[in-house]
């Protein structure tokens, strides 16, 4: 892909993760300063559809990105969203009073679904044991039928699902994609994972998330508690 298309995919992405509804050419003409018609955006798009990069949802004239164009996005356009002051004072505030590996656990997942309105999880140092929050955000973006949220909602209550979201996180952001989960149920949802010292978390939502935004708070937060997790093991 060159580069206008590139652009034009991260207009999309950027346009539905903010409005969840189908982009259009003359959307992405006003709010992105391309300098193209809208008849060339169009041009463009086709080309992305055909790649399968978006498609086009029922008759609605617009588009939507598909997992691969997501993947496209988080490996060569996303860009990881620095925490603001505030957000930075909070995880300082949130934290301070933590003195166990578990209390730092239970805080980490309420601060961290707050911060990216996902669901949280966080793998304790040495335990085969992960605490998670948050899972009243998924019901709120979670837009399919009552019955795909239940199987996802079961599907966090085991532990071993919840070892695996995290089995891949390590020392940089690690973010796998609809279909790319092995965990069936888990199919229409994206991980963003990272290790935190010697444990790790997570964040777990709708394929359709803000992806720049959740891996800075999941960098910014596996950093922070790192510390915390690295120091109770020494």
């Amino acid at each position: 892909m060159h580069e206008r298309q590139l652009e034009i995919l991260r207009a999309i992405v950027d346009e539905y993760v903010a409005t969840e509804e189908p982009v259009g050419s003359k959307a992405i003409a006003e709010r992105h300063g391309l300098g193209v018609s809208p008849a060339t955006i169009r041009n463009e798009m086709a080309l992305l559809e055909d790649a399968g990069l978006i498609t086009q949802p029922h008759t609605s004239a617009g588009r939507i990105p598909t997992n691969q164009g997501y993947r496209i996005f988080v490996d060569r356009l996303a860009q990881i969203k620095p925490l603001s002051p505030g957000e930075r004072r909070a995880i300082e505030s949130f934290m301070s009073g933590a003195h166990s590996p578990d209390e730092i656990a239970q805080r980490t997942v309420r601060l961290l679904a707050q911060i990216t309105h996902q669901v949280a999880i966080v793998q304790i140092p040495d335990q085969e044991r992960v605490v998670l929050s948050g899972t009243a955000n998924l019901a709120r973006s979670h837009h399919d039928s009552a019955s795909d949220l239940g199987s996802i909602l079961e599907a966090l209550e085991e532990q071993v699902v919840l070892l695996k979201l995290l089995s891949d996180a390590g020392t940089s952001i690690n973010v796998k994609i609809g279909a790319e989960q092995t965990t069936a149920n888990l199919q229409s949802t994206s991980i963003v994972s990272m290790g935190a010292g010697a444990g790790a978390i997570g964040i777990l939502g709708p394929t359709r998330m803000d992806y720049s935004g959740s891996m800075g708070a999941v960098h910014a937060v596996a950093r922070y508690i790192g510390q915390y997790f690295e120091s109770e093991s020494l």
